[in-house]
Parts: C-alpha cells; structure tokens; sequence
C-alpha cells in the first residue's frame, strides 16, 4: 500500500498484544495487513486442526518446496502442551467472569485463573487464559502460530504456553491458550502513565539484556530460526522476581530456508516498529527484528512510545525527536526519561543508544545479530556502574481507565472496538493519515 511507506511515515499508535498473556496490557497488537491474509474462506480455517497448520500457516516462506523443509523439522519436535477442556477452564477463571478480566482486545478477553498442578494435584498454579474471539479468521491464524511455536520452544525469556484449548460448545467452535501468569504486567505498562511507578535504570537495563536473549535464541538458539515480527514494549511481559519474558507470537515466522535470503510475508506487526525495508517489500529477515529492539531501547532511554500523537508535532515521532538530541552530551542527557529523576548512569545511556543506533541501520545488512547485541549488552553490565536493580513495585495497579483515557478513546472503545477491534481501529487511523 503507497499510503504505508515508512520511509515516509513512522506509523505507530501502536497498541496491540495480541497474544499476551499473563497480563496484557490492554493494548491491541495493530496489525498493520495486507488484505490477502483474510481472504481465505472460514471453512478453511475452522478444518484447519494444529497439525495441519504446517502447510499454510506459519511461514508464508516464497517457495512450497522451503516451507515444508522447514516444517519438517517442526513436525519432529514434541509438543508438551496439555490439552485442557473449556469446561475445565470456565471453572479456573469463574465462567469467564469480569471481575478476573485481565486484558481485552480485538482478539478476544484475558482471564486469570486458577488450576491444579498435573504433577501434585494439591498445588495451585495461577495461569492467564486467552479467550480468542470468533469474529474474525485473524485471531485463528495466530492461536494456531502460537501453538506451534511455544509448544517446541522453551527459554526462560520467553513466557510459557501451558496449553491450549480447541473444542465446539453450544456456542460454537472455542479457541483458548493458557499462559504462565505473569504478575508485574508489561513493559509498556511501566513506561506509560498506567503506573505511577517508573522503571529504574538498573531494571531497565536488565529487561533490556533479558529481552535480547529471547530473541537471540529465536533467531540463532535453534536448528530453525524464528521471526518475532511483532517484537514491541507490550510484548515483553515481567514475571513476579521482574525478568522479562517475549510474549504475543501470533505474528511469528519461521526464518528463511534452503539458502534463502528471506521470508515473503504480508506486511503486518505494530505500527511504529516494523524495520523500513520490510514494509516497502515485505521481505522478512531477523534483522527486521533487530530494527524492532532498536525502537525498544530508546523507549527504555526516553520513556516515550515510538509515535505520540498527543505531543507537539515535532516531537511525535519519536526517532526524529532523538537524532536532534545525539550532538552532545548535554543534547543526549536531554532525551533521557525525567522520570528517573536523574537516578542513572549516564555513560550506560550513551553506551546504550549506541547500540539502539548499530540496530537501527537503514543498511539491514549492516545491523548486528541479536547474539552481537547480546554480548555488547553484557560487556555494559560488567563494565559499567548502573546500580543495583530495584523492586519497583510487587503488584503493580493500573490506574482506573476513567483517568486515563480522553473522552475519544472511551467513546472509541465503547462504540469503535465491539466492532472492527483495536487492530482494525489503529490501523484504519493511520492510514487514514498517511493518505
């Protein structure tokens, strides 16, 4: 689409984690599509079962003859997921009910809930349940990417699927996917208003290191290679002793094959952070992912989101905001989030922003591999005083959505969400604007 350039535009309102989990926040993973995705009949996608996903869904690779080599060495890995009945699940999130409603988008509602372990039936473990809605063939498409993906992967960066739920009801065909709570919400959460707490820099640093493992062994920690396509604040989920996880794999791809250089895929992902070369090609590689880290690292430095339409014109995106700011040591301490209050290390920023630089190359060939950024990150924690990381808060409390959404975003979310979603929203306003 002409109107998507990002060479032209930085598109992002951002908003959406799909697939969160264990506390999305409730933002919505836009996905910024082609059409040609949803084109597929809905008895299509309601046949289509876990095992068969293979030959449709996950890679989009160029070539059939690529896509089933690489699903083959998919198809050999053995999947842990325990299968759970919607019965079992109405009875661990109380019939679905509101009160335990931890997240809401377009894909559906997010539960906490309640279940036994398998292995000591008097443990109680505390899950998030997924409920995908109905509505749309997208929603499908990435529970079945999710079940694929987490159910032969396991990191300690990346945040569990337990297991997942496939069955019809008296209200039709049911898609669930059972996740690890996660306690301390998202990253994005901490860096907004949300919370009134912020993110010391030692524990910013830290999910920095964390973050960049996960994706490191996406993209290099297997036999097969994993694109994120989707990697953004509110997908990177923190658990109850604060260690950041990768969630929301809806989007994911597996890696090119057979001596390809790339993945032709539909352009989608979160406005804001999709590398400039994949929106103006579609051609996916993990130095996409890279681009997206680069992002991530300066929301980390400046507490800002990629794109905010609500500050002054020239301050809205926020790459060109930055780059003003990288003459001098003075500019540099300029961009550094205030609400740190001064409490950093301001050669850890610097050392930092270099590395958010190297990631975001306009070259994609010139950005570092995840595990390159990974080693410059360590060498900073090892050689750099940044303090000791902080407990900012054990549960975090989100302000009361009255206080934080204008009188747009509550009409919006009571007349606009119920029927496109949020994806359908943010990517209808910024196209909207980029025309």
């Amino acid at each position: 689409m002409k109107c998507f350039d990002f060479s032209n535009r930085d598109k992002n309102d951002e908003p959406k984690t799909t697939k969160p989990i264990s506390v999305p926040s409730s933002t919505s993973t836009t996905s910024v599509s082609t059409d040609r995705d949803m084109k597929r009949s809905g008895s299509e996608f309601n046949s289509q079962t876990v095992s068969d996903f293979n030959s449709q869904n996950v890679s989009d690779i160029s070539t059939a003859s690529s896509t089933k080599n690489s699903f083959a060495v998919l198809s050999q890995r053995q999947s842990n997921l325990r299968v759970f009945t919607f019965s079992e699940l109405k009875t661990a999130t109380k019939n679905f009910s509101r009160s335990l409603m931890i997240g809401e988008g377009g894909f559906g509602g997010v539960f906490r809930g309640v279940i036994r372990s398998t292995e000591d039936s008097h443990k109680k473990i505390d899950i998030a349940v997924k409920q995908l809605s109905r509505r749309g063939l997208q929603g499908h498409k990435e529970w079945v990417t999710e079940v694929n993906v987490l159910g032969i992967v396991e990191h300690p960066n990346l945040v569990k699927l337990v297991g997942y739920c496939a069955e019809d009801d008296e209200r039709g065909i049911q898609r669930l996917l059972i996740y690890e709570y996660m306690p301390n919400r998202s990253v994005l959460d901490h860096m907004s208003t949300r919370i009134q707490t912020t993110l010391p820099w030692a524990t910013r640093m830290k999910i920095a290191q964390d973050a960049a493992r996960g994706l490191a062994y996406l993209h290099e920690g297997m036999e097969f290679q994993i694109i994120f396509r989707d990697f953004k604040s509110s997908n990177i989920l923190l658990d109850d002793e604060w260690n950041a996880k990768l969630s929301d794999f809806g989007l994911a791809r597996l890696g090119p094959s057979d001596g390809l250089s790339h993945v032709s895929t539909a352009v989608v992902g979160t406005i804001g952070y999709a590398a400039p070369e994949y929106i103006q090609t579609g051609r996916l590689t993990s130095k996409s992912d890279v681009w997206s880290y680069g992002i991530f690292l300066y929301e980390l430095i400046t507490g800002r989101r990629p794109v905010d339409r609500n500050r002054p014109k020239n301050e809205q995106k926020l790459l060109d905001w930055v780059r003003a700011h990288l003459t001098d040591v003075k500019k540099f301490a300029l961009i550094i989030d205030p609400k740190l209050e001064g409490k950093y290390s301001l050669k850890s920023a610097q050392k930092l922003a270099a590395i958010a630089n190297k990631c975001l190359s306009r070259q994609a060939k010139t950005r570092p591999k995840m595990s390159e950024v990974l080693e410059m990150l360590d060498k900073i924690m090892e050689t750099t005083d940044i303090g000791t990381p902080q407990i900012p808060l054990k549960n975090p409390v989100l302000k009361d959505s009255s206080e934080t959404l204008s009188k747009r975003e509550k009409l919006r979310k009571r007349l606009i969400d119920p029927i496109i979603g949020e994806n359908g929203w943010f990517a209808w306003r910024s196209w909207r604007q980029a025309c």
